[in-house]
């Protein structure tokens, strides 16, 4: 999926019925994405699965590559706000808490297992400079939430923390969705939990 930018839609729709179809397309070039992968996917299939004919979804998408950017642009801005509550709660102060944002950030992942999976395997450029700039905004959020909570930092390398923070969680959670080790949910949480609040009560003790 080579492309620049995010591809235009051709023609936006005002009745209320040509917008149905275009939620049809959409909902049906999920399912094929998540059934197919970026290369498996195909106009001919997202048409056939939305129950419209090719010359119809063409009035609204140019190729395959507008209709898929925007099905994973509309997942990604769900995910991405309940990512940064989560990522922004847990580092508030006391275990309890702490536990329970990890558990919002496991669930957003693993309501989204499968998205995660195809965009691991089949990344195009497109959504990797976002989820390039999205982990900068993230990081810059943590820090700032962590010198909100630390004024004193003194020579506490914040930004370093809130990077090492940001890509150990990150990685640990989805790395545990996508594998499905045998290793149970409530343990992954516990030991996240020790593991963010020790690291961060060990920086500011």
């Amino acid at each position: 999926m080579a492309v620049d930018g995010p591809r235009a839609m051709r023609r936006r729709p005002i009745q209320d019925r040509s917008r149905a179809t275009v939620e049809r397309i959409l909902d049906a070039g999920r399912s094929v994405l998540l059934e197919r992968g970026f290369e498996g996917a195909s106009t001919n299939r997202i048409a056939a699965a939305a129950g419209v004919g090719p010359g119809s979804l063409y009035q609204y998408f140019p190729d395959k590559e507008a209709i898929l950017e925007r099905v994973v642009e509309r997942a990604m801005d769900d995910l991405e706000a309940r990512i940064t509550r989560a990522f922004l709660g847990s580092l508030r102060a006391g275990d309890d808490a702490v536990r329970h944002h990890l558990e919002a950030l496991l669930d957003a992942l693993s309501d989204e297992a499968e998205l995660v999976r195809v965009l691991s395997q089949d990344q195009p450029r497109t959504v990797g400079r976002r989820r390039a700039g999205f982990a900068r905004r993230i990081d810059a959020l943590v820090a700032g939430a962590l010198l909100a909570e630390h004024p004193d930092a003194g020579d506490v390398p914040v930004d370093a923390v809130a990077w090492m923070l940001v890509r150990t969680v990150e990685h640990v959670t989805i790395s545990w969705v996508l594998e499905q080790p045998g290793v149970g949910r409530e343990a992954i949480l516990d030991e996240l939990t020790a593991m963010v609040g020790g690291y961060l009560g060990a920086r500011w003790a």
